[in-house]
C-alpha cells in the first residue's frame, strides 16, 4: 500500500523536535501532505477532493459569522437576513458566498461521486472509504434542506411543510417522526429553531466524518485512472510539488467559477419566491426543493401507484430513500474484476447513459408533476434503479473488458508515446483489483 513506509521527516529546529517528540502533528502533516505518495497518472477529478476541503471550511467560516447576525424566529428571521444583506459590514457577501457555496459544494461532491462510479474508487480495498464518503453526502443533504428553511421565504416555508409531511407515510413511527422534525403540528417556531440548531451543528459533523475518510484514504492509497494499484515507487510520486500544483490549478479555476456566480449571478440559484416573506396562507404555484434535491424530488414524484399494499405515498418516499440508500452498497453490486470505464466498453456507455439519467431526472424535477412529465419521470426512475441493481451486477458477469497495462508508469510511458490505445504490447489482461 502507498502509505507504507519509513517517515522521512526531520525536525530542522530545536523547538520543532522538542514538539516532535511530544506531539508529532508537524510529521503527520508532512507524512500526510508533503511526502506522501500518491499515483503518477492523477487527472484534474482528483482535485475535487481538495476543493470540497477548501469550499467545507468557506462554509463553516461564512456559517458561524452569519449565524451571529441570524435571529431563529418566525416573526423576525426573514428581517434579519435583510439585515445581513443591508447592515451588516460586508453582510452581503457573506450571505452570497454561503448560499452559492451550498451550490458549488453541490457541484463538486457529485463530480466526486461520478468520478468514484467511472474509475472504481469504490472497489476493494475502498469500500469503507466509499460508505464514508455516502455518509458525507447524506450529512450535506441533511445540512443543505434545514439551511434552505432559514431564510424563512415562500419555497422555505412550503418547501418544509411538503418533505415533513413525506415521513407521515412511514407506517407507525410517521407520525412521530415528523412532530420530532417539526416540534409540533406544523411548521412553525419551534421548526425553525430546531432546524436552525441542526444547520450549525451539523458541519462540524461534516468535519469529523471527512477526517474519518481521509485516514481510510491515506489507509488504502488513492485509486487512479487505470484503477491498477500501485506496484512500485515508479508509480508514484510525492504529493507535493505534483499533486499539490495540479490542486491549485483545478482549485483556482473552480473558485473562479464560484466568484463569478457570486458578484454577477448571485440569486441564479435560487427560487424567486423565497425572496418573498413565508405566507402559511398562499400556496406557490410550484414547490420545489433547491436544484441539488431534484433529481431525488423527480424520483419521489414518479411513483404515482400503489404497489400491492403500498400506497404511492409510501412507495415514493422509499424509492426516494432508496435511491441514497443504494449508493452505499455500489462496491457489493458491481461484480467486475475491473475498476476504471476506461477497460470496460459497455460499462462506459451505460455509465454515460446514467449521467444523462441523473441530469434528466433533475430537470424533470423542476416541472410540474402532470401530463408527460410524470411518464418521463417514471421511465427515468426504472433506468437510475435498473443501473445499480441489474446492469452493474450483469455487465461484470458478461462484459470482456480491454487489456490493462502491467503498471502505472506503463500506462503513463504509453500515453506519452501518443499511441492512445491505452493497452500498450505485453499488457496482461488479468486486472488486479486488491489492495
Amino acid at each position: 500500500m502507498m502509505h507504507e513506509g519509513h517517515s522521512t521527516y526531520t525536525p530542522k529546529t530545536g523547538i520543532g523536535r522538542w514538539v516532535d517528540a511530544r506531539m508529532p502533528l508537524p510529521r503527520l502533516v508532512y507524512n500526510s501532505f508533503i511526502a506522501y505518495p500518491v499515483p503518477r497518472n492523477l487527472n484534474y477529478f482528483w482535485a475535487f477532493g481538495g476543493i470540497l476541503s477548501v469550499m467545507l471550511v468557506a462554509q463553516i467560516l461564512t456559517g458561524i459569522v452569519l449565524a451571529m447576525h441570524y435571529t431563529d424566529d418566525t416573526g423576525l428571521a426573514f428581517d434579519s437576513v435583510e439585515k445581513i444583506m443591508r447592515d451588516v459590514n460586508h453582510g452581503w457577501l457573506l450571505r452570497y458566498l454561503h448560499s452559492n457555496g451550498a451550490s458549488f459544494f453541490f457541484v463538486a461532491v457529485y463530480i466526486h461521486i461520478f468520478r468514484g462510479l467511472y474509475y472504481g474508487s469504490y472497489k476493494a480495498p475502498r469500500e469503507l472509504l466509499w460508505i464514508l464518503g455516502c455518509i458525507i453526502y447524506l450529512l450535506m443533504m441533511a445540512t443543505g434542506f434545514m439551511g434552505y428553511v432559514l431564510p424563512w421565504g415562500q419555497m422555505s416555508f412550503w418547501g418544509a411543510t411538503v418533505i415533513t409531511g413525506f415521513f407521515t407515510a412511514i407506517p407507525l413511527v410517521g407520525d412521530w417522526i415528523q412532530q420530532l422534525l417539526l416540534g409540533g403540528f406544523a411548521v412553525d417556531n419551534p421548526t425553525l429553531n430546531r432546524f436552525f440548531a441542526l444547520h450549525y451543528l451539523l458541519p462540524f459533523m461534516i468535519a469529523g466524518v471527512v477526517v474519518l475518510h481521509v485516514w481510510a484514504l491515506h489507509v488504502t492509497g488513492q485509486n487512479n485512472p487505470t484503477g491498477i494499484e500501485v506496484k512500485s515507487k515508479t508509480d508514484t510520486v510525492p504529493f507535493t510539488p505534483y499533486a499539490t500544483i495540479k490542486d491549485a490549478m483545478g482549485m483556482v479555476v473552480f473558485l473562479l467559477v464560484y466568484a463569478y456566480f457570486v458578484f454577477y449571478l448571485p440569486n441564479y440559484l435560487g427560487h424567486p419566491d423565497n425572496y418573498t416573506i413565508a405566507n402559511p396562507l398562499k400556496t406557490p404555484a410550484h414547490i420545489v426543493p433547491e436544484w441539488y434535491f431534484l433529481p431525488f424530488y423527480a424520483i419521489l414524484r414518479a411513483i404515482t401507484f400503489n404497489i400491492g399494499p403500498i400506497n404511492s405515498k409510501l412507495g415514493g418516499v422509499l424509492a426516494m430513500f432508496g435511491a441514497i440508500a443504494v449508493l452505499f452498497v455500489v462496491p457489493w453490486l458491481d461484480t467486475s474484476k475491473v475498476r476504471s470505464a476506461v477497460y470496460r466498453p459497455w460499462y462506459k456507455l451505460f455509465f454515460w447513459l446514467f449521467a444523462a439519467d441523473a441530469i434528466l431526472l433533475g430537470w424533470l424535477g423542476s416541472r410540474p408533476a402532470e401530463g408527460s412529465y410524470v411518464l418521463m419521470a417514471q421511465l427515468a426512475t426504472l433506468f437510475y434503479f435498473a443501473f445499480f441493481l441489474i446492469v452493474m451486477p450483469v455487465l461484470g458477469l458478461i462484459e470482456t473488458p480491454r487489456r490493462l497495462p502491467n503498471s502505472i508508469t506503463e500506462a503513463v510511458l504509453e500515453k506519452n508515446k501518443g499511441s492512445g490505445s491505452g493497452h500498450p504490447a505485453g499488457a496482461t489482461a488479468a486486472p488486479e483489483t486488491k489492495g
